[in-house]
């Protein structure tokens, strides 16, 4: 099916399951409220309102066994990340948010329940529920038990993908809280050293809050571009920027689709990403008494999760004016430094090979070091401010 015939279509098609494969040969992008289709050599433009699109989906989630509030509420996810630019976690997901709740991976009747309480910390069970809920959910239950022992932690078993992990950071540091949360997934990355899928790629975020809104945010998987990045670069034909997993000749590659076929991504810093991987799995497990990555991997899609909510008050050592003086003066010393060149940061060259245990592995690749703010318009109207720190070294970027 090509674009052009997409165009003639009614929304409905596009996001319900009956065109998942035919859809996702094209790209979505929303820019304001545009959807732009785009195809390698054919573009083409649906203008569809915000609105529209939220009733849309709404619809086909209801249609679902979704109640029309907890639709209303989960349609907004898939909307408001198309809105904001993360259409790996907006439009290009729902299709296949649709797909496991026609196989009832995803149970849209539940919700997550409190299992265990001990003073600031608790253990919740997700009953496969819709990821997103539930996150959210274990989320606000975090920040109350911070504004009440100055930090709360719910550790959230047998849940769903959340979509995008860092609307529970900027979640936290809205409410006035330092946000911590990490996910696992299915195996889908090698540990360091090895050839087969043993780890997950599991999401981490950060937060700090300012008391304006400028809050300072990290959200990223432990691979050195997600999955859901990955898809969303093959999708409008382009390459990766850096290299992002191995090929099907054990080559460093920044071609997309080669990567997505051998499901080899690359972990963020190497064995140091690695490391981080196993620890954030451990941690999960532990706490939910859940599911591990390596469990996760026998249930054939990726369900049932384990995922890990810590809120932390700072007004209970600081007074607002403090820690915004300490974001402020942290942010404006980073800033300060005389900036690269577009064309300095993005040709510089070195030569870099991999170390062991893979000496076969050895490639030169691009390095760069960038820096920059990206300024997101979100719903509540205001200008919030969401850092990505990029290292020198590329491999350990955060996106």
């Amino acid at each position: 099916m090509n674009c052009d015939k997409i165009k003639k279509q009614s929304i409905a098609k596009i996001v319900d399951t009956e065109n998942v494969s035919k859809a996702s040969k094209c790209s979505y992008i929303l820019t304001a409220n545009v959807i732009k289709i785009e195809k390698k050599g054919i573009k083409t433009m649906l203008r569809i309102k915000y609105e529209e699109l939220l009733k849309e989906f709404e619809r086909v989630l209801i249609s679902r066994g979704f109640n029309e509030k907890n639709a209303l509420d989960a349609a907004t996810v898939f909307a408001q990340n198309s809105l904001d630019g993360i259409y790996s976690h907006g439009i290009n997901r729902f299709p296949r948010v649709v797909e496991y709740l026609d196989k009832g991976e995803i149970n849209p009747d539940v919700v997550a329940t409190c299992e265990m309480s001990m003073g600031a910390i608790e253990r919740w069970e997700g009953h496969r529920g819709f990821g997103p809920l539930n996150a959210k959910q274990a989320m606000d239950r975090a920040i109350e038990l911070a504004k009440q022992y100055g930090i709360g932690m719910v550790a959230l078993g047998n849940s769903n993908h959340w979509m995008r992990g860092g609307s529970y950071g900027w979640q936290a540091a809205d409410a006035g809280c330092i946000g911590i949360c990490w996910s696992n997934t299915m195996p889908n990355m090698p540990a360091w050293g090895g050839k087969d899928r043993k780890i997950g790629n599991n999401p981490l975020i950060l937060s700090v809050p300012k008391s304006n809104g400028d809050h300072v945010v990290v959200d990223c998987a432990v691979s050195q571009f997600s999955y859901g990045k990955i898809e969303e670069a093959r999708l409008k034909g382009q390459k990766l920027p850096v290299p992002g997993g191995y090929d099907e000749d054990g080559n460093l590659t920044t071609d997309p689709a080669a990567i997505e076929k051998t499901w080899r991504v690359l972990p963020m810093g190497y064995w140091k990403g690695s490391g981080i991987s196993i620890l954030l799995d451990l941690i999960s497990t532990v706490l939910t008494n859940a599911n591990s990555v390596q469990k996760i991997g026998t249930f054939g899609d990726e369900i049932g999760l384990s995922q890990i909510m810590i809120a932390i008050d700072p007004g209970k050592f600081n007074d607002a004016e403090t820690t915004d003086r300490i974001v402020d003066e942290l942010v404006a010393d980073i800033r300060s430094p005389e900036r690269l060149s577009k064309k300095a940061w993005a040709t510089s060259v070195f030569s870099f090979k991999l170390p062991n245990p893979f000496p076969a592995f050895c490639h030169k690749v691009i390095l760069t070091g960038r820096f920059f703010c990206r300024r997101f318009l979100r719903r509540v109207d205001r200008v919030k401010i969401y850092f990505i720190i990029h290292k020198t070294f590329p491999l350990l970027n955060f996106y």
